[in-house]
């Protein structure tokens, strides 16, 4: 009981989160709109007992939605929450293609017969996903890992005006900024 509760809470957020994304004005928001969503669906993945596919996809997402904010404000080079978006450009279009593409896929769905089951379970199924998923690629994905932490370091490090060389020069024990608050070289 407990349990389809949250699944249906988790579903509402996720539906709502992502909605959201198309009616908020600004790209940050829907960027922590649209992790929200993906964390919520991650969420009703774990209740599901599915806990690797849940995780990795929780931590995907939130990642992924982290760099994307980074790069945001990294190339945008204001403060992206502030500044209002509006989608003008192809909405009707937009709008009949993902309902056409609802429909597809819904009435597919609903209405291909489906293959009758053969054999069961594996007797551990997180490890079977997981092997399916990472058979070989493990090593590949711990590169990967430490790729979007360097890429996360350096986009903000890229993104900030200031550094704390410009403030103090070559010298960081000094204490006063010295005629270099702006940048600019020392005097």
């Amino acid at each position: 009981m407990l349990i389809g509760i949250a699944f249906w809470v988790l579903a509402v957020i996720a539906v709502a989160t992502g909605l959201a994304v198309f009616v908020v004005n600004s790209m940050a928001r829907a960027t922590y709109a649209l992790a929200v969503s993906f964390i919520a669906v991650g969420g009703q993945i774990l209740l599901l007992q599915q806990n690797y596919l849940g995780l990795i996809t929780i931590l995907m997402m939130v990642m992924e939605m982290a760099v994307m904010a980074v790069y945001m404000v990294m190339f945008m080079g204001m403060n992206p929450a502030l500044m209002p978006m509006d989608m003008t450009h192809g909405k009707k279009t937009a709008i009949g293609a993902s309902v056409g593409a609802f429909v597809v896929l819904a009435g597919g769905a609903l209405l291909v017969p489906w293959p009758d089951r053969r054999g069961g379970p594996p007797d551990d199924l997180t490890h079977a996903l997981g092997l399916e998923i990472m058979d070989g690629k493990m090593l590949v994905m711990a590169v990967v890992g430490a790729v979007m932490v360097a890429t996360i370091v350096a986009g903000v490090v890229l993104a900030a005006g200031r550094t704390r060389y410009d403030r103090f020069g070559d010298d960081l024990r000094q204490r006063g900024s010295n005629g270099a608050s702006l940048g600019g070289a020392q005097k």
